[in-house]
């Protein structure tokens, strides 16, 4: 008797939830595997499963597996264009400021803000490269209570320019009594782009990528000083 794993697998198919329905393709899949294996042991000599009808039995398996996965790009689809690139698009040209101690190194310039929540009487920042190796260390003269910005020239402990990418800022604080001083990290910027990369919904900040979700503050861009035709920015007359 020949097996039908479409109607074996309709609730699946056609289940209320995606997950459920995988979860009931993996068992199904099991029992038709079993099912199928014994039909081959049991089949008759003279009479063998044709090839074409046992061809015809994986495709069919394999088609609701395909199914369960199309529904998955689709919720996916729905909640980007819902909750994420619609909301983040409205990002764009606005500064904002993530939370994250990544950033991209570009022309030999990165920036961090570290924000320390109480007096420290030493900071070290350590710049971490992908591989989670550290690139440049060095003692901060900015210890206070606060927002301080960190800019990183590029340059490893020997002076050598670092290629261009993402980098990991790393810091270390710790009071008078040598107890440690908590800190934060943020990347602050212009959002100049927004994308989707494997699902999720990226902001461009001064080059680099960062989830749209860790933005905790936006605020209108300062407005440039006024130029001349010249193209140099006026200066004041003496009075």
């Amino acid at each position: 008797m020949a097996i039908d794993p479409t109607a074996a697998l309709a609730a699946t198919a056609t289940g209320s939830g995606t997950a459920a329905g995988k979860a009931r393709l993996a068992e199904n899949f099991d029992t038709f595997l079993s099912l199928l294996t014994t039909q081959l042991k049991n089949q008759d000599p003279l009479s063998p499963l044709d090839a074409n009808q046992f061809t015809q039995q994986i495709v069919q398996m394999t088609g609701v597996e395909q199914q369960l996965l199309s529904n998955d790009l689709l919720q996916k689809l729905v909640a980007n264009s819902s909750n994420g690139v619609s909301t983040a698009v409205g990002l764009i040209g606005k500064e904002v400021r993530a939370v994250t101690s990544d950033a991209a190194l570009s022309g030999g310039k990165a920036e961090w803000v570290y924000k320390l929540a109480s007096p420290a009487a030493e900071v070290k920042l350590e710049v971490l490269d992908k591989n989670g190796r550290v690139v440049s260390a060095e003692v901060a003269t900015n210890a206070g209570t606060g927002d301080h910005t960190y800019r990183w020239d590029g340059k490893d402990g020997t002076g050598h320019a670092l290629p261009d990418g993402t980098y990991t800022l790393r810091i270390a604080a710790k009071d008078g009594s040598d107890a440690a001083v908590g800190g934060s990290i943020f990347v602050d910027g212009l959002v100049t782009a927004v994308e989707q990369l494997d699902g999720k919904t990226l902001l461009t900040i001064n080059g680099g990528k960062v989830p749209w979700e860790t933005v905790n503050t936006v605020r209108l861009p300062s407005a440039a000083p006024p130029t001349n035709t010249a193209g140099q920015t006026p200066v004041p007359a003496p009075v």
